[in-house]
């Protein structure tokens, strides 16, 4: 199976559950999509743009299951998975939390 990876707060992961579907952070608003990253990618994500930031989870859905899903390039060309939407909380396969210790994120087994 090919996973796809959400990094985002506890809080907004909760609102998502409440509301059935989470329509991105603040960030994912403002570029217009849902950023998700690969295994791959994950690591590089949290370090550059989740730096210190404690209380994360990291949400895992099946690339395929994803409709609205696109692959487009970023950093250094990478293509990166991309949702147009939102995602329905329900499509989570799991959701682990994302721990901080000594200023680096601890990674589930699994991810």
């Amino acid at each position: 199976m090919n996973l796809v990876y959400k990094i985002c707060s506890r809080g907004e992961w909760d609102a998502a559950v409440r509301s059935g579907r989470f329509s991105g952070s603040a960030a994912d608003r403002a570029d217009g999509f849902i950023h998700l990253s690969t295994g791959g990618q994950m690591r590089e994500t949290a370090a550059r743009h989740f730096k210190d930031v404690d209380d994360l989870v990291l949400v895992a859905f099946a690339a395929d299951d994803l409709a609205a899903l696109r692959w487009e390039p970023s950093r250094g060309g990478d293509l990166f998975p991309h949702v147009y939407g939102s995602l329905p909380a329900a499509q989570a396969l799991w959701v682990k939390p994302l721990d901080l210790i000594g200023g680096t994120h601890r990674f589930p087994d699994e991810s």
